[in-house]
This record gives structure tokens, sequence and C-alpha cells, in this order.
């Protein structure tokens, strides 16, 4: 049987016609689902009006190893102060820990980042969580504003998470945190403590 390269070229392509039309018969044309591609970077930015001057609130929550004004915090231990790849270990209510490391430190512009080393996704549904703390002026220039913004994947790095593991967990424990810190860190502050 003689074949010539005309005809090897046609039924390529219409082998290659025929694979699509089943792939698209089996998965059809809209379904992504054998296609995903995983987690997506979740976002969190949460902030807060304090009637103290700006100097006053960076005083209260600018040292790196000074967690006190987080509610579940009960122990802040670290080395190397505000340094740069200074570390710190947060023991929470319940005996949990929560490894951090500081990798931007400004206290001219007031304002710090870091990142999580290590955590259980039980305590904190994160995966390569970071997240900064800057003091301004408030905009009528009577106080001061504090943000606390935080970018991380959810706990559960694979495609069809648990739910306590998915995105919408992530958010809503980082954001609840954030809440939890500002308001913490506002009544400190405006009290006097």
């Amino acid at each position: 049987m003689r074949v010539t390269i005309g005809r090897r070229t046609v039924l390529a392509a219409v082998l290659t016609a025929a694979g699509a039309a089943a792939l698209t018969a089996a998965f059809g044309p809209a379904s992504t689902s054998a296609w995903a591609h995983g987690p997506t970077r979740q976002k969190v930015r949460e902030s807060i009006e304090i009637n103290a001057a700006p100097a006053k609130v960076w005083a209260a929550m600018g040292n790196f190893q000074d967690m006190s004004w987080l509610p579940p915090v009960t122990k802040t231990e670290g080395e190397k102060g505000n340094e740069i790849g200074a570390t710190r270990k947060l023991t929470l209510t319940g005996g949990a820990t929560v490894d951090e490391e500081l990798y931007k430190f400004d206290a001219a512009a007031m304002s710090y980042s870091y990142r999580i080393t290590n955590v259980d996704v039980k305590v904190l549904p994160v995966t390569n969580y970071s997240s900064t703390l800057t003091v301004t002026p408030s905009a009528d220039g009577k106080g001061s504003t504090l943000e606390w913004a935080g970018a991380f994947y959810r706990g559960f790095p694979n495609n069809d998470p648990p739910p306590e593991l998915s995105d919408e967990a992530a958010k809503a424990a980082v954001s609840g945190l954030y809440k939890a810190g500002l308001e913490s860190l506002k009544k400190k502050i405006e009290s006097g403590s």
C-alpha cells in the first residue's frame, strides 16, 4: 500500500479534529473544572481612625517584637528587634503558635511588613501570608489612620477546598483578626493604657 505525504497530512488532520470533538463532547465546551489552575492570591485591607497623633500610634504598635495589643496573643518572643530578618513567635490563647519574619521596616514612614513563616492552617487558614501595618495622619488632620493590609493564599492549595480552608474562610479569618486588632489598639491608645 502506498500512502503519500498529502494523504498522511489529511488523515492526521481528521484524527486531530475527531479527538478534539471527542474531548468537547466529554467535557463540554464551557467546562472549566477540568482546567482549573488552583487558588488565587487573596487580599484584605482594614483600617481604623484613632484619636491620637501618628507618633503616638506608632509608639504603641511600631515595635515588631510587641504584639500585646492583638487580642489572641498571650506572649511574643523574638530576635533582632526591628532589623530586617528579625523573627518573632506569637503564642496564642490555647497554646498555638505563629512564627513571623520582618522583611521591611521604615520608622520614618511609620510602616513595617512581615510574613508568616509557620502556622497551622487550623489556627489561621492561610498559606504564603504577608502583611503591612502603616500609620498615616487622618484626613481631617486631628488623629491617625492605621491600616493593616495582607495578601495570602487559602489554607488548602489544591482545587475543591473544604469550607474551612476556602478563599472565603481565609478572607473572613484575616479580616476578623485585623478588625479585632485594630479595635483593641484604638481602645488601648485612646484610653491611655
